[in-house]
């Protein structure tokens, strides 16, 4: 008899809808155990199972973070894998943020990031296994586009993208990789009440993404394992330069 191989556990956060929804399901069809969050998962419309389970909360809170490190381990045994996903983007002319807006941007994406990712990355080195870590950011912190206004989020994302590559080499010798998809245009509800044309004309192919477009690309980084500090751009070549 074979020995069974043991399930790994990922952690996927603003899993709800869109590019999070999408991963979720992803992972439990290549036969992942699956820990996802967001503020109201329990209502989205996932129903938990063997291989799924819900948590309710706000990522940017740390109580959160610790109910979905425990459910994890008390549900499945492990933390393998989280994807940082939940994010908060909106646009406005620099002067016009508030100090509200700045909590809010920084809450999520920097802390919602920083208190998951300590405590996995804690996890994985008490199991002394390998793990992967993947987070969400944007083409714009690369190549800011005129009219677009997101100095503020962008800080955000820009600091997503610099602590990945810091954590890549202060993890690299404990097989604890780092990494970053940068998207475009994605066709989510994040988007829904933009004009679709102002939107294809944001990307340098005129196409805007969709869900599996990043989907596909945060399967890979999470299974590539000699690929760590990477930022991957999805954006039809906007990262390249003018268009």
């Amino acid at each position: 008899m074979t020995e069974e191989v043991k399930r790994q556990t990922m952690i996927v956060t603003g899993a709800s809808q869109g590019i999070g929804a999408g991963v979720t399901k992803a992972f439990i069809k290549r036969g992942y155990n699956v820990v996802a969050n967001s503020r109201k998962i329990t209502e989205s419309g996932f129903a938990p199972t063997d291989r799924l389970v819900l948590v309710d909360g706000n990522i940017g809170e740390a109580s959160t973070a610790a109910k979905i490190a425990a459910a994890a381990m008390n549900t499945f045994g492990s933390i393998d894998g989280v994807v940082n996903n939940a994010g908060v983007y909106f646009s406005k002319r620099f002067t016009d943020y508030t100090v509200h807006d700045f909590d809010t941007l920084s809450d999520t994406n920097l802390k919602g990031y920083v208190y998951i990712t300590q405590l996995a990355v804690k996890q994985m080195l008490a199991q002394k296994t390998v793990g992967s870590i993947t987070c969400i950011t944007s083409a714009m912190v690369e190549h800011p586009i005129a009219g677009v206004n997101a100095s503020i989020p962008m800080i955000t994302k820009g600091g997503l993208e610099a602590i990945t590559r810091s954590l890549a080499m202060e993890y690299a010798k404990d097989g604890i990789r780092f990494n970053a998809v940068a998207p475009g245009i994605v066709d989510t509800p994040m988007h829904a009440s933009a004009p679709y044309e102002f939107l294809k004309g944001l990307s340098p192919m005129g196409m805007i993404s969709d869900v599996d477009d990043i989907v596909d690309a945060i399967v890979y980084l999470t299974e590539a394992r000699h690929v760590t500090g990477e930022v991957l751009h999805v954006d039809a070549g906007a990262h390249n330069g003018k268009w």
